[in-house]
């Protein structure tokens, strides 16, 4: 990370600000920025000719279920051992392989969550004292939205309830403090005696010292990789990319495991690529169809967004409703923010309450093929729903109506030259991220777990909700405070927080930084309070904010600015996986 400062004992990563001209006030002012650039890839995935694979798809599944019986005989664990349990758990999810064992791992989280009780007798020798074991199963319970208090680390602590000092004493295996380091972005607001800011804080900083040293490979990536994104924030799909390979050096791998995982990443990519594919040439004719150059051309940094929100091999119908749903609002956006004056504005939001392709004429006419695209996007979504899901089409289209309202306040705001107050940005901007109403498209498609009245807890922005699109509104605002911004763009958060409490840039960052923080937190405690059933919005969510996490990483822009995040569009779409 580029900078990191303790705030109120909790540990705050903060990007460095870019150089700007002063105020009066001594603050620094967001600089403004050209038109956007063509995309990174052009026509390339539509295209592209993988190399002739090593294995038939075919052989390849075939020879997956054949690995998957085998691992499924390792939830046996004959000794009892918790320990065995929280490393077979966390070894399969952290390689992208827990959709494929989904009632064996509930079975042994359960098992794992007895753990801590002394009447079963599950925890075997000395586990219950070794404070790797004990913080991923801290980790792996709270993110199954299982309550365990941190009372589980005090043994760990001095009577001034500082971890040990001899707990950093080996540098050569960084893998515990790495769990407790992890473990440590699970907390949730008001977690008695800031036990995990305190983790927190001693774990990256004997992490840090570590990195500075020595270390090999692959402690020295894992390392690294924590630092900018602790797992719980992290996207799994990027996750499981850069660990099959370190997997693979771990001395106590699984022969099995690996192949298994190295399987499944093969097969997984086969079906990106056809996704891509397909979604590059449903884009390519939208884009070159309503011809409105101004936009974004970002299709391939909108699926590569997508597959981290939506990784499960079976929700492919709601991964390309997503994208091709960001595309059209991508283009929204960029009409209300760069180029449509306010009565186009207008007119346009009007033509979106309408929704019906008589409301037209109402139309400039360089927008009349966008809105009639939006209209039959929407209907093909439709037509791909069953018969029992089509009252979901509602809520989708609904929330698109909603987010051209809050388009059109922010359009108002720049045309009158409005300063809104922190407060009035915060409320606005963060349902105008999009990440709420793509929240609602994505469950669309998902299958028989997405119920009505999943949809009316969603679509009425539950705390869970506006959590996880505030984090990205927030990184966003820092993003576009230190990146520059258009010339009709609002003040960021960033600018509006400098000019009502008088501070300099870097401060105002270093508050939202907490801000996105206890964003984290709240969204961590409602995934345990909450109804299991209301899960599958959780989860999208939280997926959303990791996602973001990456693409906003030391306030980057990885969306708009698609060079900042090709090397990762190449290594999760292109670089080779062995067999």
């Amino acid at each position: 990370m580029a900078a990191s400062s303790a705030h109120a004992a909790v540990v705050m990563v903060i990007p460095k600000m870019a150089t700007g001209a002063a105020d009066s006030n001594g603050t620094t002012a967001a600089a403004t920025r050209a038109a956007f650039a063509p995309s990174e890839w052009g026509d390339y995935f539509i295209t592209y000719d993988p190399p002739l694979a090593q294995r038939s798809e075919e052989w390849m599944r075939e020879k997956a279920e054949e690995l998957k019986q085998r691992v499924q005989k390792m939830f046996v664990f004959e000794d009892g051992s918790v320990a065995g349990a929280v490393a077979l758990v966390d070894t399969l999810e952290r390689l992208g392989l827990e959709g494929h064992f989904r009632e064996e791992i509930a079975a042994a989280i359960t098992r794992i969550q007895l753990a801590g009780q002394e009447s079963t007798g599950f925890v075997g020798g000395s586990d219950a004292h070794d404070l790797g074991v004990t913080a991923t199963r801290f980790r792996l319970l709270r993110q199954h939205g299982l309550w365990v208090s941190t009372d589980v680390f005090d043994r760990f602590r001095d009577g001034d309830g500082n971890f040990s000092a001899s707990l950093s004493s080996n540098t050569d295996d960084p893998r515990i403090l790495l769990s407790l380091y992890n473990a440590a972005h699970m907390a949730v607001p008001g977690d008695v005696d800031a036990v995990l800011d305190n983790a927190r804080f001693f774990a990256r900083r004997c992490l840090e010292a570590m990195a500075k040293g020595e270390l090999l490979s692959p402690a020295a990536e894992q390392v690294a990789r924590a630092l900018d994104h602790p797992l719980p924030r992290f996207t799994g799909l990027l996750e499981t990319m850069r660990y099959v390979a370190e997997y693979a050096q771990e001395v106590t791998h699984d022969g099995t495991i690996l192949e298994l995982a190295r399987l499944n990443s093969n097969l997984m990519r086969c079906l990106h690529l056809r996704e891509l594919t397909a979604l590059s040439i449903w884009w390519r004719d939208l884009y070159d169809t309503v011809n409105l150059r101004y936009a974004r051309d970002r299709m391939v940094e909108i699926y590569f967004w997508s597959c981290g929100m939506i990784p499960e091999e079976e929700l492919s119908r709601a991964r390309l409703m997503f994208a091709k749903t960001f595309g059209l609002v991508s283009i929204l956006d960029d009409t209300y923010d760069v180029h449509a004056t306010a009565e186009e504005c207008l007119s346009l939001t009007q033509a979106m309450q309408r929704w019906d392709e008589s409301a037209v004429p109402v139309l400039p006419e360089y927008l009349r093929i966008l809105y009639i695209k939006t209209l039959s996007t929407f209907k093909e979504f439709e037509d791909l729903l069953e018969p029992h899901e089509k009252y979901r089409m509602s809520y989708a289209k609904k929330a698109y109506q909603l987010q051209a309202e809050y388009y059109m306040q922010e359009a108002q705001w720049s045309s009158d030259k409005y300063r809104p107050s922190f407060k009035e940005h915060e409320e606005l901007c963060g349902k105008s991220c999009d990440l709420i109403m793509l929240n609602l498209v994505a469950l669309m498609g998902y299958g028989a777990s997405a119920t009505k009245e999943l949809f009316e807890w969603a679509f009425a922005i539950p705390d869970v909700v506006r959590a996880g699109t505030q984090i990205g509104r927030f990184l966003n605002d820092i993003s576009s405070y230190k990146l520059g911004k258009n010339k009709k763009d609002l003040p960021s958060g960033v600018e509006c927080y400098m000019m009502e409490k008088c501070v300099t840039g870097e401060e105002a960052v270093a508050a939202i930084a907490t801000m996105i923080e206890e964003r984290w937190r709240t969204m961590n405690k409602a995934c345990m309070e909450m109804d299991r059933a209301l899960l599958p919005v959780a989860q999208l969510v939280a997926n959303i904010a990791r996602s973001n996490e990456v693409i906003y990483l030391c306030g980057r822009d990885g969306y708009t600015f698609g060079s900042h995040i090709k090397d990762l569009v190449t290594a999760l779409f292109l670089d080779p996986i062995p067999l």
